[in-house]
């Protein structure tokens, strides 16, 4: 969310902010597990989140109600492009750590938001335009995801791509005239600079099946089809008086795509049919088993964005709300996360051996992601059928490509013939299996072909 920004004066509106994944959460709080929404949704598997200005942490009220009530955040500002890049090249992660450290005190889990949006850029982003800013924008994704690295649970790492109406289609902005291919490029980016976070995308207007949110969800097919590191949507749910009728049915029609969802924003206009709405929306959440948690966006009616809504949980004195009841009965009432039962090993014996001999040996297969100026490799290596205890894959890269940031193996030299080589967790394979690596460069890797060798 904007905060920067004046209130618009649709109830649906464009914000910032998520969360993702499911995870089962330590519990510091005192109480009784299920008497706070923290404990609650802890008990089910998922997070109850809260956007946070840090400057704020320093209100006893305030900080109380966070540290009982929540076992997450996700910065309000602290974490966008004009903050922690304000200058090219200059970065300043103050407000950021600063977050990080709370909630590492606190038994809290911590959502990145948001490394690539149309709005907050620094003015000397706004003032760039084609690869130039392509490339910034993929260095920032880099850098600050880097400093952030395994401190981070998800990732918003891009926000509020998509234009409002009937189109279905991306926003334009300064970003999407590098290429529609930038959000691609930075979950690819982001996956190269942090392979532990989750890698979501976030927008606002998508509470039920409508145009915008149905854009969406065809970019979120592709990507999944096509390898494009992305895990998780989250829907801002900045409501009004009323809940789409639809609204979990879009949530699961994601969650099938093998997607993670989440509430990333979540607010409601004050009136008679405020708690409900909080109930509805928390009941929907508890009922797709793939939407891992949902965020607040503030916590005290005193520290929303919507002025006079009257939009939380909490009023300014930090009295609980009938909301607040309705959202904690959800919860109690709600299933938790399945989890997949182990498989039973094979109890027959294989049938005949094969009788060719195994052969030592593996491939590797590459998809380029480019624009003008770099590009992003996704290696696919294949072990032969003797299977491998390690393996090492070669490129030749053209002149002038270099190799800036590589995941998932390590790379010896940067131009010219350039090796990878595997890591730990995943040279060992067996006969037929597949692991992938990838790496980052500038130039033109156009045309490479890989050659790979096992031991």
């Amino acid at each position: 969310m904007n905060h920067r920004r004046a209130l618009r004066a649709a109830v649906t509106v464009a914000v910032t902010g998520a969360l993702a994944a499911a995870m089962t959460m330590t519990l510091t709080s005192t109480a009784s597990a299920g008497t706070t929404l923290r404990a609650s949704a802890a008990e089910k598997g998922r997070y109850f989140g809260a956007a946070v200005a840090t400057g704020k942490l320093s209100t006893s009220v305030y900080a109380t109600i966070l540290n009982r009530e929540f076992n997450s955040v996700v910065a309000e500002n602290e974490m966008k492009w004009d903050a922690t890049e304000p200058q090219q090249g200059r970065f300043s992660y103050t407000g950021g750590d600063r977050l990080v450290s709370h909630a590492q005190a606190n038994g809290m889990s911590v959502r990145g938001h948001a490394l690539l949006w149309h709005q907050q850029q620094p003015g000397w982003a706004q003032g760039m335009s084609g690869s130039a800013l392509r490339n910034a924008a993929i260095n920032h994704v880099t850098q600050v995801a880097t400093h952030f690295r395994g401190k981070i649970h998800s990732w918003d790492v891009v926000n509020e791509a998509f234009a409002d109406g009937g189109s279905g289609g991306r926003r334009d902005s300064n970003l999407q005239r590098t290429g529609n291919d930038w959000i691609e490029a930075a979950f690819r980016a982001a996956r190269a600079a942090d392979p532990g976070a989750k890698l979501c995308y976030n927008d606002y207007n998508t509470d039920g099946i409508n145009a915008k949110s149905t854009g969406i969800y065809n970019m979120v097919r592709d990507f999944r089809s096509r390898g494009v590191p992305i895990d998780c949507v989250g829907f801002q749910s900045h409501l009004g008086t009323s809940l789409a009728g639809d609204y979990q049915a879009n949530l699961q029609r994601f969650a099938d795509l093998g997607v993670d969802v989440q509430i990333t924003e979540l607010d409601v206009m004050t009136g008679g049919n405020q708690a409900n709405i909080y109930g509805a929306v928390t009941r929907a959440c508890m009922n797709v088993s793939r939407c891992t948690g949902i965020t607040v966006w503030g916590v005290r009616d005193c520290d929303s964005w919507r002025g006079s809504d009257n939009a939380l949980l909490f009023d300014c004195n930090g009295n609980k709300k009938a909301a607040y009841t309705n959202v904690l009965n959800a919860l109690n009432a709600g299933p938790a996360i399945p989890t997949d039962p182990p498989t039973d090993p094979p109890t027959d014996p294989p049938t005949d051996p094969p009788t060719d001999p195994p052969t030592v040996g593996c491939s590797a297969s590459v998809s380029l992601n480019s624009w003008t100026g770099g590009f992003v490799a996704t290696v696919k290596v294949t072990a032969g059928s003797a299977g491998t205890s390690g393996w090492n894959v070669g490129f030749t890269l053209p002149s002038g490509a270099s190799v800036t940031n590589t995941w998932s193996a390590t790379a010896s030299g940067s131009t010219g013939t350039v090796r990878f080589t595997n890591v730990n967790y995943n040279g060992r394979l067996g006969a037929g299996q597949v692991t992938e690596f990838g790496f980052q460069g500038t130039g033109s890797a156009s045309g490479v072909m890989p050659t790979c060798t096992a031991s």
